[in-house]
């Protein structure tokens, strides 16, 4: 079981203070890692910090490139980094303002961009680092309102991909996680809605909901040793959705 410790491992988790990020931060933790909680607002992030042992704020805006420049300096070195944060919208493709797609790419994709790219100079010298990315079966499959979302996991799908081209050989494994559908805060609309729960359920082959506590074993998985020849892939979590039809 060595091979899963991250002790003495310093892991940030964007977009980490609820949902899917805070069920990774609270694996990540266990598995023995100082977690750098994330997110907009101080209060929230104060608020995990005091639940998970060991754990530190880092409240910042990941869209922006000063905050989060900012935001890694007063952190320091990082050795994992698990790129969270997103949002989504659900509405008919043409009903999209271009504000609206461009902000959606920007907590989805230009965050993971810019975290990375701030974190990875200390991982090059050091010769060795965790990135891993959170996409979704949204970065495979397609549904009706959900273009611009579906449109920004593909490219963080193939972010992933890129960023093990250029980081690999410095000793970085970078690589994906594909959540299915699970029971949070941003899936509410659709659990809460008994046409699609019972959709859902009859088309996953599990035949329910993801539970977040069960991202931990990808999550702490690709952030540790247990990885270390494991790059550029996504490992999809979600019940057998993405292997049937």
């Amino acid at each position: 079981m060595s091979l899963f410790d991250l002790t003495g491992r310093i892991a940030l988790v964007t977009g980490s203070t609820r949902g899917l990020g805070l069920a990774i931060a609270t694996a990540l933790a266990e598995a023995g890692a100082r977690v750098a909680v994330n997110g907009r607002s101080p209060d929230s992030v104060a608020a995990v910090v005091e639940t998970l042992p060991g754990a530190v704020a880092a409240p910042f805006d990941v869209t922006s490139e000063e905050a989060v420049a900012a935001g890694v300096e007063r952190l320091g070195p990082v050795d994992v980094l698990v790129n969270n944060a997103g949002m989504t919208r659900r509405k008919p493709l043409e009903e999209w303002s271009l504000a609206e797609w461009e902000e959606l790419f920007a907590v989805n994709v230009r965050s993971a961009f810019l975290v990375s790219r701030a974190v990875v100079p200390g991982m090059i010298e050091r010769g060795r680092g965790k990135i891993v990315n959170v996409c979704s079966t949204s970065s495979e499959l397609g549904r009706r309102t959900n273009a611009p979302y579906t449109a920004t996991k593909g490219a963080l799908r193939n972010l992933t991909r890129a960023m093990c081209a250029d980081w690999g050989p410095h000793g970085i494994q970078v690589n994906g996680i594909g959540p299915g559908y699970f029971t949070t805060e941003l899936t509410e609309p659709l659990w809460s809605d008994p046409e699609f729960d019972a959709w859902l359920r009859a088309r996953v082959p599990a035949g329910r909901w993801g539970e977040p506590r069960e991202l931990a074993g990808a999550a702490v998985f690709l952030a540790s040793a247990a990885s270390d020849y494991v790059n550029g892939q996504v490992i999809y979590v979600d019940g057998g959705l993405t292997a049937v039809v």
